[in-house]
């Protein structure tokens, strides 16, 4: 599933987002790649455990955790503190799949990479290409968003960032262990969840929300692994 979760920062948070990590120290990003990502990877990103990426990486977690339909879509159990990327002129990421295992660099704690997520941080005009292309059986997508905007979409994709050619993308970027392993049951919960919101919304004194309700928690509690 690819989803795209609209303003999970707004537009002062993208301001104080931005503001800190340009004053960060950014570094060669191959350093935190694979050794076959790395050879694809032409970018810059702040070290993990700089005071900019601590900062900052606080502010997009915060935002993420508080946004309805990201935590309906990523059931999230743990959260990769977020990092920051930048790509100029002539940058990119070649075609890659993400690690399966990530280390978080500041406890420690190890976190299945189910969900990838990225945060744009650059308004759409102020650079050319830098698209986020992600792959699935339903070919290529391209994926260029507003300032404050997050896509979602499995880890387990073939993804690349097209070469930049004019200014610069910034963006945040982070891995989620869901408490759904199952992509599948994990997009059905996702499915009932947006369902039964509709319905509230439509006729909120229907008693088939409490019963639907029942089946999602139920469902919960069988598949999760929490």
């Amino acid at each position: 599933m690819l989803l795209h979760v609209p303003n999970v920062l707004t537009p002062e948070q993208v301001a104080q987002c931005r503001a800190v990590v340009d004053a960060g120290t950014w570094a060669d990003g191959s350093a935190t790649a694979g050794h076959i990502a790395a050879q694809v990877k032409r970018n810059d990103q702040l070290p993990e455990t700089s005071d900019a990426a601590r900062q900052a990486g606080e502010m997009v977690r915060r935002a993420v955790l508080a946004h309805p339909l990201f935590v309906a879509a990523a059931l999230p159990h743990r959260i990769l503190p977020p990092m920051f990327n930048s790509y100029g002129p002539g940058q990119h990421f070649g075609n890659h799949i993400d690690n399966a295992i990530r280390v978080s660099p500041i406890d420690g704690v190890q976190i299945r990479t189910d969900l990838s997520c990225t945060v744009f941080l650059t308004d759409p005009d102020a650079y050319d290409g830098g698209e986020l292309v992600v792959e699935d059986t339903y070919g290529a997508h391209g994926v260029k968003l507003e300032p404050g905007d997050a896509i979602l979409y499995p880890a387990t994709s073939l993804h690349r960032v097209e070469p930049v050619t004019r200014g610069a993308r910034v963006s945040s970027f982070f891995w989620i262990q869901s408490m759904i392993r199952d992509g599948g049951q994990r997009g059905l919960l996702f499915e009932l969840d947006t369902a039964i919101q509709r319905l509230t919304i439509a006729d909120a004194k229907n008693p088939v929300i409490t019963d639907l309700t029942g089946v999602y928690h139920n469902l919960l509690r069988q598949w999760s692994e929490v």
